[in-house]
């Protein structure tokens, strides 16, 4: 889809915040499964394979979900809306009633369910490309 030129999301959250946790979230989609319980080999020897495992104490992991529970609630309302958007729910012209949907969705720990959604790092990017904001802008200005 392409970015939408008449419509301004109010957002609670900025793109630099959705943007930082978009990096953490495709940071943790990279992870494999576990080669084994004890990795036991020295990890110059096998090319610190180890790091890119998903493991429990997984410290990715921990820091999207910081990122994500530093939000206020106002602000994970928004991302939830925008992953919605990126995955086709609602236009970016619905954004709205996306983020009212989400306010409706009642008792919920926002973090898990979207780092329990696959391809949440996709949507996400989606959502913000349609609303005229790009990762390569974001990088850009980390550099």
């Amino acid at each position: 889809m392409s970015p939408a030129e008449d419509i301004e999301l109010d957002l609670s959250i900025s793109p630099e915040q959705a943007f930082y946790i978009l990096v953490k979230a495709r940071e943790f989609d990279e992870k494999t499964a576990p080669s084994s319980e004890r990795p036991g080999s020295n990890p110059s020897d096998d090319k610190d394979v180890a790091i890119l495992e998903d493991r429990a104490d997984d410290p990715t992991f921990q820091e999207l979900m910081a990122a994500m529970e530093a939000l206020n609630e106002d602000q994970q309302l928004d991302l939830i809306a925008l992953v919605w958007v990126g995955r086709g729910d609602f236009s970016i012209a619905e954004f709205a009633e996306a983020r009212q949907t989400a306010e409706e969705m009642g008792d919920k720990h926002i973090p898990r369910y979207l780092a329990g959604t696959p391809l949440f790092s996709d949507y996400l990017e989606e959502a913000l490309g349609q609303a005229g904001h790009t990762l390569e802008e974001y990088e850009i200005n980390r550099l």
